[in-house]
């Protein structure tokens, strides 16, 4: 009996993928793993890379077929009680996730669990979040209002700013850049929406587990330090576009449609977007060469 299956989806992330598998492979204690890599067709060498360990299985995609479909592909491949996704830029820290799993163990009713995850720098980050709601726009943690004023109603509600980082909660989603969920409740829901090609899925995810009569909860059990961003660098404006791209796509599955506020939402959306992308372009004309 697998205990847990380790799912990285890899996109030319030769750089912090061989620190993400160390990582992995320290949490033996007291569990079985497996560990599969999920290539999606980088050109960095990261398939080869992971190839070299005895280890770990490589399922090598010849295209890019996203986050979401590639989880399902390792969900397809594997056979553990429960599954971990892993961004390949983030390491657990510790050996912790022997305790996520004896939480989830005594605790039958949670179908999905999300660690404390840190910033390199030892800060906070706000992995477990509310369901996103029109207050989203508002309060989102990019957003111009949480920047300045980040104890406003709006964010705090969102992002959860209350919550105790040092005690186990429910909550509506955890951050899939690392998500530990059972096996049984991808299988009866499905699996990931493929339709997601990258962001949202793991909000999605969460959300029709919680229709289906599961619970998602927050443990600081197992500690994780991720590297927001660190393996889409190299296309941030393609990663920009694809960011708001599921946003919508999230907003037209689970928001109640209106011939009204849908075109609100879409100008929102896209016009943040388009915002976004031009300040990019002008911090990269000033920034000294």
């Amino acid at each position: 009996m697998i205990d847990v299956s380790v799912l990285v989806v890899s996109y030319n992330s030769a750089s912090v993928l061989p620190r993400c598998l160390d990582s992995v492979a320290r949490q033996t204690a007291g569990l079985t793993l497996e560990t599969t890599v999920i290539d999606n067709a980088s050109s960095d060498g990261s398939a080869d890379l992971a190839r070299a360990r005895p280890d770990v299985r490589v399922i090598a995609n010849p295209v890019n077929r996203g986050f979401a479909a590639a989880v399902n592909q390792g969900l397809g491949a594997t056979a553990g009680r429960y599954v971990l996704w892993l961004n390949p830029d983030a390491a657990l820290v510790g050996d912790g996730l022997r305790a996520l799993v004896a939480y989830m163990d005594a605790h039958p009713t949670v179908g999905i669990a999300g660690p404390r995850i840190l910033d390199p720098d030892g800060g906070l980050q706000r992995s477990a979040r509310a369901f996103p709601s029109y207050d989203w726009a508002v309060g989102h943690r990019h957003s111009l209002l949480t920047r300045l004023f980040p104890n406003n109603p709006y964010s705090r509600r969102y992002l959860l700013s209350d919550l105790d980082p040092s005690r186990p909660r429910a909550v509506d989603w955890v951050s899939g850049a690392a998500l530990l969920h059972r096996r049984a409740l991808a299988e009866g829901i499905g699996g990931l929406d493929e339709t997601f090609f990258m962001y949202c899925e793991d909000v999605d995810f969460c959300l029709r587990a919680r229709r289906a009569g599961w619970t998602t909860a927050y443990h600081p059990g197992l500690v994780v330090e991720h590297e927001v961003a660190g393996s889409t660098r190299s296309r941030t404006r393609a990663m920009l576009v694809e960011r708001h791209r599921s946003l919508w796509r999230y907003y037209k599955k689970h928001f109640r449609r209106s011939p009204f506020v849908d075109p609100v939402a879409w100008s929102a959306i896209w016009g943040r977007c388009g915002l976004v992308i031009a300040q990019d372009a002008a911090r990269s004309l000033w920034r000294p060469s």
